[in-house]
């Protein structure tokens, strides 16, 4: 059988690895390299993915990966591979769906644990630079920090350097996310004789590979994802369409694919550069 590729599939053979009940190691080795706690997690225990029974048939009812540490925080990863367009807002849906959940009838605020948030991203969200962001409340002028209760986290793998040797990397996150992003490159084969868990994955994925079923589930994952993000090109196309000509839009693509300044595809395209750089946004996302 030829190599495993992990993307445009990353979320299935995430869930695959990292899901596994039976390999909780994998799991608490990925949470600590994203959260650098004090006292690094020990043990987690997998929680029911099923966020709401009103939702339960709806992509908003289940969860990624679900589970609590040995101090008490309530962590939810989520995968996405196409940009909806709403993933700062579904984070926020989570986040509160778990945080008010803990909550049963009588028991007091004081309950409540610390929940966060992981989303793992197969594109760009934020403007900006790094690849790796989170997000506290915070009091706005002074800084200060109301409580660490809440917490997002944004990791947007595109933004990540290529790494030619396993020597570039200089956190143990940097090692996992060039293992998720290329699991068969050979600086994942070195990170793998270098680190027990990665090497753990990297068997891990290799018996997943041999699974006739997990193969099937695979296939079909990955064309309902290429359907998925042809639909939503297609609808963004004919949405822009609507407000620019057709031939217009053409020759933008065009501009965009030889790499021209936006000043330059402002002048051939007689658009404004606020205008060409909404719509480079839209078209390339």
């Amino acid at each position: 059988m030829g190599p495993v590729l992990l993307p445009p599939t990353m979320d299935f053979v995430f869930k695959g690895l990292f899901g596994n009940e039976k390999r909780p190691e994998l799991l608490i080795s990925f949470l600590n390299a994203v959260l650098t706690p004090d006292e690094p997690i020990t043990s987690i225990t997998f929680k029911d993915r099923v966020l709401d029974k009103q939702y339960k048939n709806d992509k908003l009812g289940s969860l990624d990966i679900l589970a609590t540490t040995n101090k008490g925080e309530l962590i939810n990863v989520e995968v996405q591979v196409a940009d909806e367009r709403n993933m700062i807002e579904r984070s926020l849906f989570y986040w509160s769906r778990l945080f008010s959940g803990q909550l049963q009838s009588g028991n007091p605020y004081q309950k409540l644990e610390r929940t966060i948030c992981i989303n793992l991203l197969d594109f760009n969200l934020l403007d900006t630079h790094e690849y790796h962001s989170c997000y506290v409340l915070k009091e706005k002028e002074r800084n200060e920090v109301l409580s660490d209760l809440l917490e997002l986290h944004f990791i947007e793998l595109d933004k990540i350097k290529d790494i030619k040797q396993a020597s570039d990397i200089k956190t143990h996150l940097e090692a996992w996310l060039e293992f998720i992003k290329h699991p068969e490159s050979q600086v994942s084969y070195e990170l793998a004789r270098q680190d027990e868990a990665i090497r753990e994955a990297k068997d891990d994925l290799l018996i997943l590979s041999c699974n006739e079923q997990f193969r099937l589930y695979y296939e079909a994952r990955l064309k309902a994802l290429l359907d998925e993000t042809s639909r939503l090109q297609t609808a963004r196309e004919e949405g822009l369409a609507q407000g620019i000509e057709q031939e217009k839009l053409k020759h933008l693509k065009n501009c965009f694919s030889l790499e021209l300044s936006e000043e330059q595809i402002a002048r051939i395209t007689e658009l404004s550069i606020d205008e060409v750089r909404r719509l480079r946004q839209e078209l390339t996302f």
